[in-house]
């Protein structure tokens, strides 16, 4: 390179980079990426539907968040359609977008665009569902938690037979049809019953992984 520092084999000490540190630098990234392949082997619901790092990161992100790997998958799997798209759009036009549907007002208070969203990788999406995450820290202890920091985190901790929506309502008319044994009411388990069924296909071949 012409940058006027030479290119023999002091080029480390005209940086002024001591050997040691690079020979450090590059035995922790070595150990990172031997942590990094431990990581990906680990089995979890959908992981054979995704890539190596996806896969690695959801399981960083759920010991981060002190909750299952394979509730965060089966909660992805069940808001992108089991595509697991950054860039899946609401099918009925709601504007949300990507791996857990971020809506354009949730977007924008985590410092983005849903058009955004959806230019990035799955991966790169991935921070932003654990900013997303982030205020239920710790408190995420079952799959209808998980769901419900996304349908309606009011009910995060709550009990399984917690109403969420009834009849006669708008909100119950939105979502009837998470009403499993019609009786005017949804409950919170009822409502993660769609995202449970998703765990529990993804935890079998060919989808675990």
């Amino acid at each position: 390179m012409a940058d006027g520092r030479g290119t023999d084999n002091r080029g480390n000490q005209d940086r002024g980079i001591p050997e040691r540190a690079i020979g450090g630098a590059v035995a922790a990234g070595v150990e990172a990426a031997i942590r990094a392949a431990g990581i990906a082997a680990t089995p979890i619901a959908w992981g054979a539907r995704v890539s190596p790092a996806f896969k690695a990161r959801v399981i960083q992100i759920a010991q981060h968040l002190g909750t299952s790997p394979d509730y965060l998958m089966a909660a992805m799997a069940f808001e992108s359609s089991e595509t697991f798209s950054p860039a899946i759009r609401n099918a009925v036009g709601s504007g949300a977008v990507g791996l857990i549907q971020f809506m354009p007002a949730t977007a924008r208070a985590l410092g983005t665009t849903t058009e955004a969203l959806a230019r990035m990788s799955a991966e790169q999406q991935l921070q932003f569902v654990q900013d997303y995450f982030e205020p239920q820290r710790g408190r995420l202890n079952n799959l209808e938690d998980v769901y419900m920091a996304i349908l309606w985190p009011a009910a995060v901790g709550r009990p399984a037979d917690t109403v969420l929506f009834a009849s006669p309502s708008r909100a119950y008319q939105q979502n009837r049809g998470l009403d499993g044994d019609r009786d005017g009411r949804v409950t919170k388990v009822e409502a993660a019953a769609a995202v449970r069924a998703k765990l529990q296909k993804g935890l079998q071949p060919p989808y675990v992984g």
